[in-house]
Formats: C-alpha cells, sequence, structure tokens
C-alpha cells in the first residue's frame, strides 16, 4: 500500500477524555508513535492542539462517537483546514476483535489514516452548522407538543369529552374557547357549543354531545397544566421560527435556496429550511444527485453475491433529510395534477404504500439537489408526463387491458390540425 499520510495522527473520543496517537514514518520504513491522553475541557483540548501543532502532523482524524467529537472538533478545526481534519465513521474503522483499548484504537485508525483507508464524512460549515442546530432543536419541540396534544386527548378520553370526534382541531380557536371554559369550570354543554366558530357552528349539536361529560376538579388541573405547557411551547417554536428564518435571511445563498424548495409540491417553508440545514447549498460535495441520494439513506444499497444481484435494503444514511422528505413526500402524494402525486400512485399500485413514498422522496431530493445547484426555479412537469415521454408503451398497455376483459379494440388515432 501506498504510504499517503507519514506524519498524522487520530483520536479516540471520550466524553470525559481523548486518547491521541500521533504516527510519524521514519526513512527505514518503521513508524514511531506517541500516545497521549488529554481531558475534554476546553483548556486542555487547546493543549490537545498545540501539541499536534508541535509534532507537525499534517492529518487528523477522529470517530463520531455520538456528540463528544463536536468540542474536538470545534478546537482543532482552526488550526488543520477542512480537508485534513477527517471525522469517520466508527462503524468503518472497527479493529479486530480482543485487541480493543482507547490506545490500541487510536494507533489503529492513524494506521488507516497513513494508509489513507478512511473516508471522510461530511461536515458542515460553522454558518450551516449553526441552522442546523436550529432546525433540529425546533422539530424536538415540535414534537414535544404533540406528545402534549396527545395526553390532552387522552384527558379528555378520560373525563368523557369527545370534542375529537367532531372537531378535527382540537386546539383550534374553537376547541381552545371550549377548552378554556371546561377548565373554567363550565359544565353546560349547549352554552359550550354556542362557542364554536366558522364551519363548525353547523355541527352545534353534535358538539353538545359530544361535550356531556364527567369533567372532575383534577381534570381541569390536568387540562389547565397541560394547555399551559403547550402555550408555552408555542411561544418556543415561535422564537425559534424566527431564529431560523433570520440564519437563514443572513446567509444569502439560504434565503434563495429556502425560496426555491418552497415550490415544489409537498415541502413547506419549514420543511425547505430544515432541507437546506442538513445538505447545504454547495452541491459540489455531491458528485451526483445519486450520491446525495445514498447519503440520505433514500437509495438501495448493493447486495451482489455470486453474480447474482438480492434486493438491498435502503442504508442508513442522515435520518433528519430522509424523515422530513418522507413527510413531504406523503404531502405530494395528495396533490392534484402533479408529476410527485402521478408517481406516488403508479408505483403504491405495484409496490405499496411504503415504497413509493421512498421512490417519491427520492425524487424530491433529486429535485432539490438540481434547483441548488443550477440555481433554478421548479417546473411542475405535469401527472401525465411519463405517459409523454412514451406514448406507445401507455397505448399498448391499456389496449392489452382491454383485450383481458374481452373487448375487442380497434384504434382510430385522431388527425392532427392543418396549420393555417
Amino acid at each position: 500500500m501506498n504510504l499517503l499520510h507519514p506524519n498524522c495522527a487520530a483520536l479516540d473520543v471520550h466524553k470525559k477524555t481523548v486518547v491521541v496517537c500521533h504516527r510519524k514514518q521514519r526513512p527505514d520504513g518503521e513508524a514511531d508513535t506517541q500516545t497521549r491522553t488529554f481531558s475534554t475541557m476546553t483548556a486542555d483540548l487547546l493543549a490537545l492542539s498545540d501539541w499536534l501543532l508541535a509534532c507537525e502532523a499534517t492529518h487528523v482524524a477522529m470517530e463520531s462517537t455520538g456528540e463528544y467529537w463536536k468540542p474536538v472538533y470545534n478546537i482543532l478545526e482552526a488550526a488543520f483546514s477542512a480537508e485534513c481534519l477527517l471525522l469517520v465513521n466508527a462503524a468503518h474503522v472497527k479493529n479486530v476483535p480482543g485487541r480493543k483499548t482507547d490506545a490500541k484504537d487510536s494507533e489503529w485508525l492513524a494506521e488507516l489514516l497513513a494508509f489513507g483507508l478512511v473516508k471522510a464524512s461530511f461536515v458542515p460549515p460553522p454558518p450551516q452548522r449553526q441552522l442546523r442546530e436550529l432546525s433540529r432543536h425546533r422539530y424536538n419541540f415540535v414534537r414535544e407538543r404533540v406528545n402534549l396534544v396527545n395526553r390532552l386527548q387522552k384527558t379528555l378520553e378520560s373525563a368523557n369529552i369527545k370534542l375529537a370526534s367532531v372537531a378535527s382541531d382540537v386546539l383550534g380557536k374553537s376547541g381552545r374557547a371550549m377548552l378554556d371554559a371546561l377548565v373554567a369550570g363550565s359544565t353546560d354543554s349547549q352554552a359550550l357549543a354556542e362557542l364554536s366558530l366558522g364551519k363548525l357552528r353547523s355541527k352545534r349539536e353534535q358538539l353538545a354531545r359530544a361535550l356531556e361529560g364527567r369533567v372532575g376538579p383534577h381534570h381541569r388541573f390536568i387540562l389547565s397544566e397541560l394547555l399551559c405547557q403547550i402555550d408555552s411551547l408555542d411561544e418556543t417554536i415561535s422564537r425559534f421560527d424566527s431564529a431560523i428564518e433570520e440564519a437563514c435571511n443572513a446567509e444569502v445563498p439560504f434565503g434563495e435556496a429556502v425560496a426555491r424548495l418552497d415550490t415544489i409540491p409537498g415541502i413547506a417553508r419549514s420543511a425547505a429550511e430544515q432541507i437546506v440545514a442538513e445538505i447545504g447549498t454547495d452541491m459540489g460535495r455531491f458528485p451526483s444527485a445519486a450520491h446525495l441520494a445514498a447519503w440520505a439513506g433514500l437509495a438501495p444499497g448493493n447486495n451482489q453475491s455470486g453474480g447474482k444481484r438480492y434486493p438491498g435494503r435502503t442504508r442508513q444514511g442522515n435520518l433528519t433529510v430522509r424523515r422530513v422528505l418522507i413527510e413531504a413526500a406523503h404531502a405530494a402524494s395528495h396533490t392534484k395534477e402533479t408529476f410527485l402525486s402521478a408517481q406516488y400512485h403508479r408505483l403504491a399500485a405495484r409496490r405499496g404504500k411504503k415504497r413509493a413514498l421512498v421512490a417519491v422522496a427520492h425524487s424530491i431530493l433529486v429535485i432539490c439537489f438540481h434547483l441548488i445547484s443550477r440555481k433554478q426555479d421548479y417546473q411542475e412537469l405535469g401527472a401525465d408526463y411519463t405517459d409523454r415521454q412514451k406514448p406507445e408503451a401507455t397505448v399498448r398497455r391499456l389496449v392489452g387491458r382491454l383485450s383481458r376483459l374481452g373487448y375487442d379494440v380497434y384504434l382510430n388515432p385522431k388527425a392532427e390540425p392543418v396549420a393555417a
């Protein structure tokens, strides 16, 4: 094997300590190694950076261990360029079983780095990392709000209140007014139903029946606490929305990319912000749209042996991108007269709904790749795009289907209009 980095270092990162192995190749072909242990406190990490610079290490590699690699990376990225500071997947650099210690792990990783046998993971630049943290924490708060709403509905069921069976949004303006009245002690179901607004007023009779319950003092206390928590989370999510919008406006490429992705069917602005936060705006990092799809875990893996190709499951990629795109695919499948909706219904009929959603999510990510890289706006292809690509195949399929149903089919193509 060719030696690529004769003077390098590798880090085995833990919560409290970092074990560092510096490897330097001698002219006779042997390698000298030094192993030291540092604390993960900021002052000790600065000492680690100074020691690596004193050793004149050109490249440094570390495993992506949970969240523990981030403090180390934050310090070392000031001393080493992105090409020289490598974050590698721990599953790709496992040592031989039975030889695992912190020192040997760092030595093994340093040897792999020296011969170029490690592949760096994608680490975004600082502005994108900030936007990514904001969008991920916002999603966590949204998920907590969903949990609270589910608890609220369970409490209503416990009190024989069937509001969710009539109103689609329990926390809408009408639902919230009724819940506040319930917490305040109101027990008149007719008066509660009169608090409905808009189209829900046509269901006042059903609402009155649904609001006849057995609400006790403990129910009112639980509902009050849950509503307070939900209001607090609504304010928090609103502040996160403002911070994310400000971060997108601060970086012109982020704002432009979000505006373009927002035009894709099924993608709302919040989803566009999450996608941009995860994949960035520099598509030069990915050789092609297919590589981006594989990185996101939306492409089948390779499973071939003995000349036979077996079904390959999608790999575990960026879980955030995959989740957002699957949700966007589900929303796009409910749109009308769009290419993505037609693709979903075409595939769901013969491959199943889940596989169809993954395929549509893959298509959405490919569209995102081209919109960002080419700086173009989204153009709708239409629901009949696939039929227009191969009209003869569509005709054969439909004629064959009618023939199997017992019909004789004779085609008489329309005459093309004569140009004036």
